[in-house]
């Protein structure tokens, strides 16, 4: 049975990405739907890849998540060593942090893996959710 240890359980979390740009919104109280199918990483402990669909739903505030910086953000995931929990919810943060939105949520579909499917679901507000 494989040992899994801190560094394994934080990995990525405090990896440098590229930041995620905004534009100023222009409307109130609509929400936006952004889905990546080809979402990729790495996991931390096999080296192996992870593949899945990523889905960030928001109701924006302020202002409107950049979609080309959002790719590029996600793009540099492919090459990270992150478990599928701190990948959607580091995604989840990194979102916040950028936009500020009303709400959102970021769900993870996991492709599977030695006959086992993972599905993370993130949402902002909620108790305790600490900005980075």
């Amino acid at each position: 049975m494989p040992r899994y240890t801190d560094t394994e359980a934080r990995a990525g979390l405090e990896a440098e990405l590229p930041g995620i740009e905004t534009f100023a919104n222009q409307f109130p109280d609509y929400e936006i739907t952004i889905e990546v199918p080809e979402f990729t990483s790495v996991c931390p402990k096999t080296k192996l890849p992870d593949f899945g669909t990523i889905v960030l739903r928001y109701v924006p505030d302020r202002k409107v998540l950049e979609l080309k910086s959002l790719k590029e953000y996600l793009l540099a995931y492919r090459d990270l060593g992150i478990f599928y929990e701190n990948a959607v919810n580091r995604i989840l943060a990194d979102v916040v942090r950028a936009a500020r939105p009303i709400r959102a949520s970021v769900t993870g579909a996991f492709n599977p893996r030695g006959g086992i499917r993972s599905e993370i679901e993130a949402r902002y507000p909620r108790p305790g959710f600490r900005k980075r």
